[in-house]
């Protein structure tokens, strides 16, 4: 066995077992992601098990946020939920793997060029992996399982790509054999974007086309605000929108952060309606979804009554503490009350008034005169419902079209044509 066969077997075996648990890991990642191109509800897999699906119960588990986040896909204004980045990054573990085998029969000069286009290609893989897990964990506060087994797959692929290098850079080798390191390089990145652009163009030929549903689920008849329940929220010199959502509902939370992350938000001009998923002020409902959201509506109509700045500043506290706040008032149902009056002061006198009260009472009654369905989040934009099954992975592409759509003076036509169809 040549020298530089034996010094770099060992790693380049761990090198495949790495890219092939990789391959895995980023091919189930995907699959999840594509299920939810019927714009359906689906189980995910959550698991260091590849092939694992998680239950119905973990519909927030780490994995769910994760792909749920905006941070999960590219080129969102693009195409219905993006572009995966779990695709590409199939690709690269798969070129991993092929250019491990391939160096497995290599004992010559080219193995140091190789070995080195090896390296740069898990590099890149490793760089990626070190930004996203930082996502995840920094930005998200999510643990995705599948996720996390393709960080320690590019790590494990990264550490044994070094070894590789470091083996194979001293060795001698047989005189006379091309060492073209250039070559080499541009062989390398010829394969590389094949494994990633191929696998890429398929699935954007392959996935269906929902434009045909933008502006096509509803509309608020009279979107008028006589009793004053509706609060501003974000910008105010965009398209007149209207928000229904719960501080307390974890959904309008992802709903909140993915609005803003594609700047979107910027070219509305929104107007919350809360609707509180809580039996305490709620009698559409007959349990608590999220015990305390009555107590953090008051909460937010009270700072509104100061201005819309402090309101925001409720709610973008509210959507931070939910978990605890949910779970706290199950225990004790005056718990929501006195978590709000310590992080605000100065609404504590308002919660629970007459007044507050009354006019959380109409923000509801409101909903019911515009037969707005028991649900948050919900989005209006100049009346036109953006579809449910749009805000969460088709938030970006649909909106985006809806607010062209309005431009254009497209939207209304759209809506009541999809209304009179049988």
């Amino acid at each position: 066995m040549p020298p530089a066969f034996a010094a770099h077997r060992p790693a380049t075996t761990v090198l495949l077992v790495a890219a092939l648990a990789g391959l895995f890991f980023a091919s189930f990642s995907t699959y999840d992601f594509a299920q939810h191109l019927d714009r359906q509800v689906h189980d995910i897999h959550c698991s260091f098990v590849p092939g694992v699906v998680s239950g119905a119960s973990e519909a927030n588990s780490g994995c769910q946020v994760t792909m749920m986040s905006p941070y999960s896909s590219v080129l969102r204004k693009a195409m219905w939920g993006g572009l995966p980045i779990s695709l590409p990054a199939m690709g690269v573990f798969a070129f991993l793997f092929f250019r491990g085998l391939w160096l497995l029969g290599r004992a010559n000069r080219r193995t140091r060029a190789a070995a080195l286009a090896v390296l740069l290609t898990a590099t890149v893989c490793l760089a990626a992996t070190v930004v996203m897990a930082g996502i995840a964990f920094v930005t998200l506060g999510a643990a995705c399982k599948l996720c996390i087994g393709i960080y320690c797959a590019s790590v494990t692929a990264f550490i044994a790509s070094l070894l590789i290098w470091r083996s194979t850079k001293w060795q001698e080798h047989e005189p006379g054999v091309d060492d073209s390191l250039p070559r080499e390089m541009m062989s390398a990145g010829a394969q590389l974007s094949a494994f990633v652009a191929v696998p890429a163009a398929i699935y954007v030929l392959l996935m269906p086309d929902h434009s045909q549903f933008v502006g096509t689920c509803g509309r608020i008849d009279d979107a008028k605000d006589p009793y004053g329940v509706m609060v501003p929220i974000g910008p105010q010199s965009g398209v007149p929108s209207i928000e229904v959502f719960d501080p307390l509902c974890p959904a309008c939370r992802g709903f909140e952060r993915r609005l803003v992350a594609s700047r979107l938000d910027r070219k509305l001009a929104r107007q919350a309606v809360l609707f509180p998923l809580d039996d305490r002020c709620n009698w559409m409902i007959s349990k608590a979804l999220h015990p305390g959201a009555c107590t953090i509506s008051e909460a937010v109509l009270c700072a509104a009554e100061h201005s819309s700045a402090r309101a925001e500043e409720v709610i973008a506290w509210a959507f931070d503490q939910q978990d605890q706040i949910r779970a706290a008032t199950v225990g004790d149902p005056e718990a929501a009350a006195k978590l709000v009056a310590a992080a605000f002061p100065q609404v504590a006198s308002c919660l629970g008034s007459a007044k507050v009260q009354q006019r959380l009472n109409r923000s509801l009654r409101w909903t019911v005169k515009n037969q707005i369905p028991v649900l948050t989040p919900q989005l209006y934009v100049a009346g036109r419902k953006l579809c449910d099954e749009d805000t969460d992975l088709g938030l970006d592409f649909a909106l985006s079209r809806m607010l062209d759509m309005h431009a254009r003076g497209e939207l209304e036509t759209t809506s009541r044509k999809s209304e009179a169809s049988p």
